[in-house]
């Protein structure tokens, strides 16, 4: 019988993890968070906590669909709106607030019971199951994001820290989704070893394409940076147009609606001008994946040093050539019946 990676000594982990990476070709410290995060999916789904829950973002990609090898630290999730909210959403069967006035007090309503469910219900539930794993490790919840730090076997990068965020989200219902599994990167290279495996509802890789190319479509026309680490959605782009998810995107008519419909009420932007941005204009041959002037430097730049702090796990293209990629993204795009 195969000894259990989380029952080990971590003496015994460290080795193990030192095996693996010596085989894989990738850092020890980043094959340990991969454990963490599978164990954090595992925990949630193998229970009640996961009845109302969908997996989805970056991570997802990764770890469910095998479409994209970048590293990536947050594991984004959905508890459904219905759910969480039910008094707001019985009437309304596409789960979306009727107006914008609405759409507020849905929005202050989600943020209140998340939070609320985050403290009372994920939290002691996590830190009861990590207590039996990891009784040094620990759980704290910062708004509706629940932190599970454990004790680090190896010395890592920044962005390599000892922790899994979960990142929830409540204003959406994470359809279409299904049940998919999920194992550890270091598990094809130590067979004697069992490590932690999860069987998440995942939400489709298609309605992600259409998630991220409305997201990228809004940097194009806001020309405004926010933040760091946004060359990601570029890059998952490309990504999943490798993988063929991109075509199957394209020609499903229905998700891309329900992505306008959906960011259209809850998730209103301005371009440049001011103007609202008009999602379903955007999907209906408006899509815009390329900025320019100093939108396109900005981007240029934190591609660069995405490539720099080691977040893919692959070569790297250059910068020119994914623009190259989602500029065919976006004329396939533009041009579908």
């Amino acid at each position: 019988m195969a000894d259990q990676f989380l029952d080990l000594a971590h003496g015994d982990r460290r080795e193990v993890l030192d095996v693996a990476a010596s085989a894989s070709g990738r850092p020890a410290y980043l094959l340990e968070k991969d454990v963490w995060v599978v164990w954090s999916l595992e925990t949630l789904f193998a229970g009640p906590l996961g009845a109302s829950l969908v997996f989805k973002g970056g991570t997802s990609l990764s770890k469910a669909y095998g479409a994209i090898r970048r590293f990536s630290e947050d594991v984004d999730l959905t508890h459904d709106i219905r759910a969480l909210v039910p008094e707001l959403v019985r009437n309304r069967r596409d789960a979306l607030p009727p107006n914008r006035s609405q759409e507020r007090k849905w929005t202050r309503a989600v943020r209140e019971a998340l939070r609320k469910w985050a403290h009372d219900v994920a939290q002691p539930a996590v830190a009861s199951a990590l207590r039996v794993v990891e009784p040094d490790g620990e759980v704290e919840v910062k708004e509706a994001d629940v932190f599970i730090r454990y004790v680090p076997l190896n010395e890592g990068a920044s962005y390599g820290r000892p922790e899994v965020k979960l990142e929830f989200g409540g204003r959406a219902t994470g359809e279409p989704s299904a049940p998919m599994p999920i194992r550890c990167d270091a598990a094809d290279h130590v067979p004697g070893v069992e490590f932690p495996t999860a069987q998440p509802r995942v939400l489709q890789a298609e309605r992600t394409f259409w998630e991220k190319a409305t997201a990228a479509h809004v940097f194009c026309v806001q020309r405004r940076v926010r933040g760091e680490g946004f060359a990601r959605h570029w890059y998952d782009l490309a990504r999943l147009d490798d993988a063929g998810i991109v075509a199957r995107a394209l020609a499903d008519g229905a998700i891309a609606e329900r992505v306008a419909a959906h960011k259209a009420a809850f998730f209103r932007e301005k371009d440049l001008s001011g103007d609202w941005v008009d999602y379903r204009a955007v999907i209906a041959g408006g899509l815009r994946l390329v900025p320019v002037g100093d939108a396109l430097v900005a981007l240029a730049e934190d591609y660069a040093r995405m490539v720099d702090d080691g977040w893919l796990l692959d070569d790297a293209e250059p910068f020119d050539a994914l623009m190259d990629t989602c500029q065919a993204i976006e004329v396939r795009a533009n041009r579908r019946d």
